[in-house]
């Protein structure tokens, strides 16, 4: 039995499901909503790239991927993943993840955050969760943060960006003893009013 086995995760009209081939269209729909290809500090794929970025998903064995759907009609809003999942330690980390930009700056990306958090540590047991991003992201920088993970450090020359220069990797984590109150700072996040 793996570590991490298949699953739907949902709330408040999100769902994360396990990314599938029949996910093409909506993938590549999603992200020609802002040309997110075109940002160098992101893995999202270029639209004649989606069925290779999808397939490279599927068989990565430390990875499962998730299209993010909106639950109601099922459009791909973008993807998010687990990965470099080691069972042995329980930690899994959580990336791969991109939104069609008109779903950037709205309760989307706390919600999957919120399911993806919750599956790994109240679900799997995780000790800890991990994030990385490039040290150019600051907006994932300052998300990564927000959601109370602490940065580890960075990684300096450690994977090839699409535009052929080297990047900077900044690591974060959150322990399992951190997860309440990130849990609850999620919830009160979600359910505040947005203006």
């Amino acid at each position: 039995m793996a570590f991490v086995e298949p699953v739907t995760l949902k709330a408040r009209g999100i769902a994360l499901v396990p990314l599938a081939p029949a996910h093409e269209e909506g993938l590549r729909a999603a992200a020609a909503d802002g040309e997110l290809w075109k940002l160098r500090v992101t893995s999202v794929p270029e639209p004649e790239n989606t069925r290779a970025y999808i397939e490279t998903a599927l068989k990565t064995a430390d990875r499962f991927a998730f299209a993010v759907t909106d639950e109601a009609t099922g459009t791909v809003l973008g993807s998010t993943s687990f990965h470099d999942i080691l069972p042995a330690v329980k930690r899994v980390e959580i990336g791969y993840t991109w939104y069609a930009a008109r779903c950037q700056r709205t309760h989307v990306n706390t919600t999957c955050k919120l399911l993806l958090l919750a599956h790994a540590f109240d679900t799997l047991g995780c000790n800890v969760v991990g994030w990385r991003t490039d040290n150019f992201n600051f907006a994932s920088q300052r998300a990564i943060e927000r959601l109370g993970a602490k940065k580890d450090g960075v990684i300096r020359g450690n994977v090839m960006r699409r535009d052929g220069t080297i990047r900077d990797t900044v690591m974060y984590s959150l322990r399992a003893g951190e997860w309440p109150e990130v849990k609850a700072q999620l919830l009160y996040l979600l359910d505040k009013p947005r203006g």
